[in-house]
C-alpha cells in the first residue's frame, strides 16, 4: 500500500482533530471523537498501515483526542 498523505499533511490533520477536540470538550462538526474514524484514516493513508484491532484504535485516538 502506497502513502496517499504526506507526513506534513498527516501532522496537519491530527493537530486539528487534536485543536478541536480540545476546544470542544471531544467533540467536532463530524460528532463525537470517541466514535470518530478519522484517526484510524490518517494513519492508514500516511503511514500504509491498516489499524483495526478496537484496542489499539482506541490507544492511538486516546493519544490524539480528549474525551
Amino acid at each position: 500500500m502506497n502513502k496517499i498523505i504526506d507526513n506534513k499533511t498527516f501532522l496537519k490533520e491530527i493537530k486539528l482533530c487534536e485543536k478541536l477536540s480540545k476546544k470542544n470538550n471531544g467533540r467536532c462538526a463530524w460528532g463525537k471523537c470517541q466514535d470518530c474514524g478519522v484517526i484510524p484514516l490518517l494513519y492508514k493513508f500516511s503511514k500504509s498501515v491498516i489499524i483495526e484491532d478496537p484496542e489499539k484504535i482506541q490507544e492511538i485516538k486516546k493519544k490524539h483526542l480528549s474525551f
